[in-house]
């Protein structure tokens, strides 16, 4: 996560006070993974952990709008102290209540399965971006991770808005078919293949 300093926390403070939609999705970016991992430590548990995220992120954008933020200057903190709040309700309520009952069998075997079948689609993505050009990765980056425009992009890598966009879209379509194509079915797969 990047380091806002006092005047950026304060101006995304403000953009998010209004409602405005390009300021939580800097939100989201900026605090997502840190929450998301806050979460899953207190947790023990993945799924409660990306819940609990989400809880946490929108009882952030709700005390925002109603103007609970008493120092704007203090936005990561604040942040950071509505997940603990949040984290720490989780475990005094799980602590009150009786052991969960383990899973069918089946269920687990489908949850086994799908857990095989994520690592085969990340490896499968890892493959098809080893296929794209180094620039092109790297917008990809800037956009789907870092959420950027692709005029801010064209300052980074020195390409114009319109090269970015079309590098972009030709990347995705790259990326996309070539993990289609490892992780579809024998079956689903056109003769010849």
């Amino acid at each position: 996560m990047e380091k806002l300093t006092e005047e950026e926390q304060r101006s995304l403070a403000a953009r998010l006070a209004v409602g405005d939609a390009d300021a939580e999705t800097m939100l989201l970016r900026l605090f997502w993974d840190r929450v998301r991992v806050m979460m899953r430590v207190r947790a023990g548990d993945p799924e409660a952990a990306r819940d609990l995220a989400q809880d946490a992120m929108l009882a952030v954008w709700q005390a925002l709008r109603a103007g609970q933020l008493r120092d704007p200057g203090r936005l990561a903190a604040f942040v950071h102290g509505i997940a603990r709040n949040i984290a720490n309700n989780y475990v005094r309520q799980r602590g009150r209540q009786p052991p969960a009952e383990p899973l069918p069998p089946d269920l687990a075997d489908r949850a086994a399965a799908d857990a095989v079948q994520d690592a085969e689609r990340d490896r499968a993505l890892q493959t098809a971006l080893a296929t794209v050009e180094p620039i092109d990765r790297r917008i990809l980056q800037l956009t789907l991770v870092e959420g950027m425009k692709p005029r801010e992009i064209g300052v980074v890598v020195g390409l114009s808005a319109e090269n970015v966009r079309t590098r972009k879209s030709r990347a995705l379509k790259k990326v996309i078919e070539s993990v289609r194509g490892v992780t579809r079915s024998p079956a689903d797969r056109p003769q010849g293949e």
